[in-house]
């Protein structure tokens, strides 16, 4: 049977959904998002049943009170306090239990149903039930459930006293109110529970994989439920499972024991069977299975649950991650759990987190590690959906804590556990966004090991590099490298650059300033450089390995900011998923697990320019030459650096086709990538984006649209700055989109240079404020200019069906307009799939190829023996493998050496080393192998290691000597903390003095693979 979903607009992908089983017996689930009220403000009486809410506003959720400042103002300036929701229904007949599902309140709300209080949450993170069974009325009488909302950036926690180390306005961003999508559950007496462990105490449904047969597809396949009896009898059922894949064919059923459960016991009820035909979740390959879990009493289905998973096999060891068997290396991204919009914070339908989430995996990367709290539901089921591997926290700032906050911390990693543990995309669980005690950390482990056995799921934090308790580490800036534990850095390449600003010779000619206000040329080859120094790293180099890395952010963030604006502008795209260039290489550097599989080139910038001008061209590049073609001519070959990037100085602008043409070792063609020069603006051109089942009349759906100026023919004009206003005719709310500036033309005034000047911070790397930190960035204007040439904007729809009309102007070009259609929502039965869970898959990578994923290009040379000039007896902590451990020589220069000793000569042709204060110290080096010089310098200041190639000399004793003084000079000294902390931190600086001291924390002896 054929998917009955369409192919989503976005993406080019093969797509397919689960089709829904039969009608469910007894058990109904609804999505309960539309027919809300919210006002502001403390309201007395407002959760009585027959409060007058008339004059509040009509909402559908998810809505944060807040929604309107979204990139509009700094996260500290967003606004916090009391928020009322309010809904009137009737409840379905013919039910015995009902569930109210919060899949997210900030900060923390109390629900009442029918003017009692029945239950409430105060995290602000993780979901929520309610069960209002006792406290609804049957049909035909209306019911009433409102919801009262602190949103405060100090809420306390009522029984404590005790505040939450994440409610933090730095880094999680405060959209007040409900701002998760709420569900109702209608079950019988006897039932499965739902995996609402803080609020209800129960866990829900439980499926796993193991005994992988990966080549071929075969895997037992476990199931397991928490099945409660809330009726007056006892009652005996049996429990089957059946397996569905994405048509919605049975591929498996099978069946566990008879039970009887007393009146209120629970029980947890289990079954298993080996299926064969398995298709394995991967990277890019959202395969899921639907997994009905039923319970049959006297022949019928009593109850019937259907879980949406995907099987996948995952082992950690050796410092690398395996999925499927096949080795990958982290690339992707450290993306802020808010994952937020312009004018909309979180208050988006769930295909549009398809659709960024989707754009992640288009770019290379294969990962998101959410940053501070356990992500929405929302989030979590789209990452399998589009196959986008997951490091899930559970709640942190930054830094371990003791007493109730740290309780709250376990509290919140065992309710996100429970909650997401179905979830394949997940294979990582994070303790904390910086280092934590291994007491601490076996506290976590004992959690997962109760509540997640067997989903093989490594779980770890920031740092945690000599832990013997957790399972994966990696710093936050830094390079680090393992042969047992795998370690990839948790968010690397920091700087800012904002879409708008191209080049040097573009305008509005923002000259490239490197300290987070950098331009797109600039900014794309920063990530390069910055990639580079984890992918020379990786399998494939030696014995000890990095296992990758995640740049932060992927999308501007309306978090903490460093640069001229009032949020973030890291992202590889902008906040409304625009691309940067980044976006591009990092699709050219990240095609593959490990080993680039799929050449490509990428051509940084455009190539319209005013006559004269002569630039460097920048290409990104996974070919082992690239050449540059200008209108036919060749320009010759670039200057290869940072692994990827190919440099043409000083190319003169000609109008015309310019062309980079990538080739192998060989000689053979394997990449090209063209521009062309545009003509002048001609016009604009509107593109819509909407979701898989059309625009829908909701109250809360969007439609995208792309507006772009574009030549006569039909080109997107890379250079235009127009200005469009735009209008709307029918069922529309308008959201509209971002740009550069403020919408009313306030220019501040620029700082006077006589103010004093102010520490580096977390908003603040120049010694004077932003320029721009009071601009309202066009949020909610209807005027927008275009920057490079595109913008985009939401629409979102009303309760109201019909057309819509978008009509665009810009002087000097013609008007141009759009009509969707949107149309009413099907009318919802309860029946599985609801919601997200209704949402197609993407395949577009294709399931995990067999091949291996990277080739052996050197191996480690291990000496026999380690001897030094001074300090022995420590000698061994140079090569354990352990980067928090180190060795120094005594501070006389003439003692300052260390000698590597073989078992037979032979040559070692690369030497790594990771230096004590790799940042910012200078060290002289003499390198010999038996007694002839093989390298004479100073290494370069890293970010962790630096690679000296040696000549090919055949020994046995390669020694390396200190031949002056350490200097110390910070070479990344903008690499700014929240603390404002600069050079010297965490490189160990502080352990080991300057002047006449060799200090080696790790040094790795290779030799090239020809």
């Amino acid at each position: 049977m054929s998917s009955p979903f369409r192919p989503v607009p976005f993406a080019c992908a093969i797509l397919a959904a689960v089709v829904p089983a039969q009608a469910l017996a007894q058990r109904a689930e609804f999505t309960f998002n539309d027919g809300w009220r919210i006002a502001t403000g403390e309201i007395a009486g407002a959760e009585k049943p027959d409060f007058d809410d008339a004059a509040w506003k009509a909402v559908t959720l998810p809505r944060a009170f807040n929604e309107d400042e979204a990139f509009k103002v700094d996260i500290h300036d967003l606004k916090g306090g009391i928020t009322w929701y309010r809904k009137r229904f009737v409840l379905p007949a013919g039910f015995e239990k009902a569930f109210l599902e919060f899949e997210g309140v900030r900060q923390a709300g109390d629900v009442y149903v029918n003017g009692v209080l029945a239950g409430g949450h105060e995290n602000g993170v993780t979901a929520f039930g309610v069960d209002a069974s006792k406290l609804l009325k049957p049909a035909p009488f209306e019911n009433v459930v409102a919801v009262r909302v602190d949103s405060d950036w100090k809420y306390k926690e009522k029984a404590t006293g005790s505040g939450f180390q994440w409610n933090n306005n730095n880094f999680n961003v405060n959209y007040g109110g409900i701002h998760r999508a709420v569900r109702l559950h209608l079950t019988s007496g006897l039932h499965q529970t739902l995996p609402l462990y803080a609020s209800l105490g129960t866990t829900g449904v439980y499926i796993w994989a193991d005994e992988f047969d990966i080549k071929g597809r075969a895997a037992t396949v476990h199931a397991e439920s928490e099945v409660r009896n809330e009726t007056d009898r006892p009652r005996t059922f049996s429990y089957r499972v059946t397996v569905r894949d994405i048509e919605g064919k049975a591929v498996g059923e099978f069946n566990g024991p008879t039970v009887t459960l007393s009146p209120g016991e629970t029980r947890v009820v289990s079954a298993k069977q080996r299926l064969k035909g398995l298709n394995f979740w991967s990277w890019g390959y959202g395969y899921l299975y639907g997994v009905s879990t039923a319970l049959i009493e006297d022949g019928k289905a009593v109850d019937e649950v259907t879980t949406r998973t995907g099987f996948r096999k995952t082992a950690f060891g050796q410092g690398m991650v395996r999925l499927n068997d096949r080795v990958i290396q982290v690339h992707g991204y450290a993306q802020r759990t808010s994952n937020e919009w312009p004018a909309l914070g979180t208050d988006i339908p769930p295909w549009i987190s398809d659709l960024s989430n989707a754009l992640m995996v288009e770019s290379g990367g294969n990962l998101v590690r959410w940053m501070h709290i356990t992500p929405a539901r929302q989030d979590v089921t789209s990452a399998d959906r589009v196959g986008l591997l997951q490091a899930m926290p559970a709640g942190d700032a930054e830094s371990d804590v003791t007493g109730r906050r740290w309780d709250q911390r376990k509290e919140v990693m065992a309710d996100a556990i429970v909650r997401f543990r179905n979830n394949p995309s997940i294979v990582f669980y994070e303790g904390g966004n910086e280092n934590i005690s291994d007491e601490h950390m076996a506290e976590l482990k004992a959690i997962r090991d109760k509540l997640d056995p067997h989903g093989g799921r490594a779980i770890g934090s920031r740092e945690m590099l000599s832990s013997k308790v957790a399972e994966y580490g990696g710093e936050m800036l830094y390079i680090n490298k393992s042969g047992t534990k795998p370690v990839w850095a948790m968010e690397y390449s920091r700087d800012e650059g904002a879409r708008k600003f191209q080049d040097d010779f573009t305008p509005p000619f923002h000259k490239d300033s490197p300290d987070y206000n950098r331009n797109q040329d600039s900014h794309a080859a920063e990530n390069v450089r910055r990639w580079y120094d984890y992918w020379r790293a990786r399998p494939g180099g030696g014995d000890r390995v990095s296992s990758g890395g995640v740049n932060i952010v992927f999308s501007d963030s309306n978090t903490h900011f460093r640069g001229d604006n009032n949020y973030r502008r890291s992202g590889e795209v902008d906040g409304m998923r625009l691309p940067k260039e980044g976006f591009y290489a990092h699709q050219v550097m990240w095609d593959g697990w490990v080993d680039v599989e799929h050449p490509r080139s990428h051509i940084i910038g455009h190539w319209n320019y005013a006559p004269g001008t002569v630039k460097d061209v920048l290409v990104v590049s996974s070919a082992d030459k690239v050449a540059l073609v200008l209108n036919g001519r060749a320009l010759g070959f670039g200057n290869k650096s940072d692994g990827f990037l190919f440099t043409f100085p000083q190319v003169a602008f000609v109008p015309g086709k310019l062309e980079a043409v990538g080739y192998d070792a060989k000689g053979k063609v394997v990449s090209r990538h063209a521009l062309e020069t545009t003509g002048e603006p001609a016009g604009l051109r509107l593109t819509p984006r909407t979701g898989p089942g059309g625009w829908k009349a909701d109250g809360s759906d969007l439609a995208l649209v792309d507006v772009e100026v574009v030549d006569k023919q039909g080109r997107r004009v890379p250079t235009a700055l127009n200005t469009v206003s735009f209008s709307t005719t029918g069922p529309v709310e308008w959201r509209g989109g971002i740009a550069q500036g403020d919408s009313l033309g306030r220019k501040p005034a620029p700082p006077a240079s006589t103010e004093p000047e102010k520490a580096a911070g977390a908003d603040q790397v120049t010694k004077f404020p932003g320029a721009s930190r009071s601009d309202d960035n066009f949020i909610l204007s209807k005027t927008l200019p275009v920057e490079a040439g595109i913008n985009r904007v939401s629409l979102r729809s009303t309760l109201e069906a019909g057309k819509v009309t978008l009509t665009a102007k810009a002087e000097g070009l013609p008007d141009v307009s759009l009509t969707l259609d949107v149309a009413a929502p099907a009318k919802a039965d309860g029946r599985w799939p609801v919601g997200d869970d209704a949402l197609p898959v993407s395949l577009t990578r294709g399931p995990t190829p067999a091949t291996p994923s990277f080739k052996p290009w050197r191996v480690s040379v291990r000496p026999a023996q380690t001897i030094a000039g001074s300090n022995a007896e420590t000698v061994a902590l140079a090569q354990d493998d352990d980067e928090m451990t180190h060795w120094a020589s005594d501070g006389q220069l003439a003692n300052a050496w260390i000698e590597y000793r073989l078992d037979k000569p032979q040559v070692v042709d690369e030497l790594e080393l990771k230096l004590i204060g790799w940042r910012l110290r200078s060290y002289p080096l003499r390198i010999t192998m038996d007694g002839a010089v093989v390298y004479e310098g100073v290494p370069a200041k890293s970010l962790g290691y630096v690679v000296l190639p040696l000549k090919a000399v055949k020994g046995s004793r390669l020694r390396i000597a200190l031949t002056e003084p350490t200097v110390d000079r910070d070479a990344f000294g903008k690499i700014v903390e929240i603390t404002g902390a600069r050079a010297g931190l965490d490189t160990g600086a502080e352990k080991v003095a300057a002047g006449g001291r060799l200090g080696i924390i790790e040094a790795e002896l290779h030799r090239r693979v020809k």
